[in-house]
């Protein structure tokens, strides 16, 4: 399952996005010159189908979404989200393996 980064979407619309009443957001803030976040990709897309059924992914390059850097104070990528009816639930700067996350997801 590959997730296709979202264009411009402003700060309005990315709310709009995680007001889901069914399921979790799992978004991720990276840069395409960023390394890490080339090998999150990866991670991410083995997590993607296994918790299909209650969370979307969303990733958003922080040079093209300076508004939404800026909204979420985001220092450095890869920085993970995850929103339940708007409201950030949990977050992590850089990377953990596809189980540790998974198990983060079917705990929240």
């Amino acid at each position: 399952m590959q997730i296709h980064p979202e264009k411009d979407l402003s700060v309005e619309a990315f709310y709009k996005l995680v007001t889901d009443e069914n399921q979790l957001v799992f978004v991720d803030f990276f840069a395409t010159w960023c390394e890490p976040c080339k090998f999150l990709d990866e991670i991410l897309e083995e997590l993607a189908p296994r918790v299909a059924t209650t969370t979307r992914f969303v990733k958003l390059d922080i040079d093209e979404h300076p508004a939404l850097q800026k909204e979420f104070t985001i220092m450095s990528v890869p920085t993970l989200m995850i929103f339940r009816k708007r409201k950030q639930v949990w977050r992590m700067a850089g990377f953990g393996l596809a189980k540790e996350m998974e198990e983060i997801i079917l705990n929240l």
